[in-house]
C-alpha cells in the first residue's frame, strides 16, 4: 500500500505532539510494509527532500516565499505548497492520510482531483480547545474541521473522548470514526551511560541539588491548565519548600511569570522555553513529579513520555488522560482547574514516595504492553484497508457521508479498531 501522508509539523519541526506522532506512526508503517510519502512543511535547517528508509521519503515545501498578512493566509499558502510537492506524488499514490485542519484543503483537493480515498485524523478540535466557538477565526477554522471529517472515509481519533467530541461538535456519523490511540517508543526516553554521567550538570542548569523537580511538559497556552499549577505551587512549597518548579515547551509565557511573582513564587519557578529533543529525556530523568494538569486533553502523549521514562505522574481527570492515568494505579488524578486538589495530588507524591515508585513501576509496564507503535500502526493499515473499500464501493469519488446526510447525519452504533 502506498500512502501520501499529509501533516504540517514534522521533526525537526515539533510544536506540539503531532509532529511526533506522525513520525513514529510512518515509521511503524514503513516497517510493517507500507509505502509512506510524508508531506509537510518546511524547517529552518532540515533538507527539502529525505530519504528516512526505502519506503519512507518525506517532502518539505513552504509555498510561495510571500510574507502573510494574517494566520489564514498563511495557512492556505502552506497548503498550495504541500500541493506543489504533493501533486507530483499522488498518481502513486493509494490513499491520502490527512492530519488535522491545517492540511485540509490540500487533502481535499488531492483526494477530488485524484480520485484518491482519503483518511483524517483529527487531533484535537477548535471547539473543545476553546471551550466553544467565540470569534469568526474560531468558527472558520471549526468549518474547516467539518469540511474534513465529511471528505474523509475514515476518520481517526485517539480515544473515546474525541470520538464522543466529533461525533457531537462536528456531527460525524458514528460507523465513519474509528479510535486508534497514541503509541510511544521507550527508547527515545532512555539515556544513554554517557548522557547519565553527564545528568548531575544538566540538572544543576535546572535546579539546586537539594530541590525536588516538579516538571511539567508541554504547551505553555492556558488550556494546559499551566495556571493552575502555578497557583498549586504555594501549597506546594508550604508542605516541600525544597521544590523547583520546571515548565519545559514554548511559546514563552511572560503571564505566567508575571502570576508566578504575584503569588510570591517566582524565584521557584523555571519557565525553560522549548528544549531539544535530545534534552527531553534528561528533563524527565531530573524529575520526582510530572505534572499535567490540562483542562482539555484530548489524549495526554506527554503523561505516556513521562509513564515510560519511569516518572511519578499527576494529571487532571479529563479527556484522554482519564484513560491514560488510571488513579491509584499508574499515577494519581486531580480536578482540573482545582489548584488545592493538584497540590494534593503533588504533595503525597513528595511526601510518600516508595508509592509512587510503585505506581510508576506499574504504568512502565502498562505503557509497554498497550501502547505501542507497532499495535497503532497495524490498526491504522486496517482502517486504511476499510477506506479504499469504501471508495471502490462508491466509485472511487463519492463521500461516504452523503450517505449519513452531512452535516445532520443519522448516528449509528462505534466500532473500535
Amino acid at each position: 500500500m502506498r500512502v501520501l501522508m499529509l501533516s504540517w509539523e514534522y521533526p525537526p519541526k515539533l510544536v506540539g505532539g503531532l509532529g511526533r506522532h506522525v513520525f513514529e506512526l510512518s515509521q511503524a508503517l514503513v516497517a510493517q510494509g507500507t509505502q509512506v510519502q510524508v508531506v509537510t512543511s518546511e524547517a529552518q535547517g532540515a533538507p527539502g527532500r529525505e530519504q528516512a528508509a526505502g519506503a519512507w521519503r518525506i517532502y518539505r515545501n513552504s509555498g510561495p516565499e510571500l510574507q502573510a498578512p494574517d494566520f489564514l493566509t498563511e495557512i492556505q499558502q502552506l497548503n498550495f505548497g504541500l500541493l506543489e510537492a504533493a501533486i507530483p506524488l499522488a498518481g502513486q499514490a493509494d490513499l491520502v492520510h490527512a492530519h488535522d485542519w491545517l492540511v485540509s484543503f490540500a487533502a481535499r483537493t488531492l483526494k477530488r482531483a485524484f480520485g484518491l480515498p482519503l483518511v483524517a485524523t483529527i487531533h484535537a478540535t477548535e471547539y473543545g480547545r476553546n471551550g466553544g466557538l467565540h470569534s469568526d477565526l474560531q468558527r472558520y477554522i471549526h468549518g474547516a474541521e467539518w469540511m474534513l471529517g465529511y471528505e474523509a472515509a475514515r476518520l481517526v481519533v485517539c480515544s473515546r473522548f474525541m470520538r464522543d467530541e466529533v461525533m457531537r461538535v462536528l456531527t460525524m456519523p458514528a460507523d465513519k470514526v474509528r479510535v486508534i490511540g497514541n503509541g510511544i517508543d521507550p527508547r527515545r526516553l532512555q539515556l544513554a551511560e554517557q548522557e547519565r554521567s553527564q545528568l548531575a550538570a544538566f540538572r544543576a542548569k535546572l535546579a539546586a541539588p537539594d530541590e525536588q523537580v516538579v516538571l511539567f511538559v508541554g504547551r505553555m497556552v492556558r488550556e494546559k491548565g499551566i495556571e493552575t499549577l502555578v497557583e498549586a505551587a504555594p501549597r506546594v512549597l508550604a508542605v516541600h519548600p525544597n521544590t523547583r518548579f520546571v515548565l519545559v515547551g514554548g511559546p514563552s509565557a511572560g503571564w505566567l511569570a508575571e502570576r508566578a511573582g504575584a503569588l510570591g513564587v517566582g524565584e521557584r519557578v523555571r519557565l525553560t522555553g522549548f528544549v531539544p529533543e535530545q534534552d527531553l529525556a534528561k528533563c524527565y530523568a531530573c524529575a520526582q513529579v510530572a505534572v499535567f494538569p490540562s483542562y482539555y486533553e484530548p489524549f495526554g502523549i506527554v503523561a505516556l513520555e513521562a509513564m515510560a521514562a519511569g516518572v511519578p505522574v499527576v494529571a487532571s481527570d479529563v479527556g484522554g488522560l482519564a484513560s491514560v492515568v488510571e488513579h491509584e494505579v499508574t499515577g494519581l488524578t486531580t480536578y482540573a482547574g482545582n489548584a488545592e486538589s493538584l497540590a494534593w495530588g503533588i504533595n503525597r507524591v513528595l511526601s510518600d514516595r516508595p508509592a509512587a515508585r510503585a505506581r510508576a513501576r506499574r504504568a512502565k509496564t502498562r505503557v509497554a504492553q498497550r501502547y505501542t507503535w507497532e499495535q497503532m500502526a497495524k490498526q491504522t493499515a486496517a482502517v486504511y484497508e476499510e477506506a479504499i473499500a469504501v471508495s471502490a464501493r462508491k466509485g472511487g469519488s463519492s463521500d461516504e457521508s452523503r450517505s449519513h446526510g452531512g452535516r445532520g447525519g443519522q448516528q449509528t452504533k462505534t466500532t473500535d479498531l
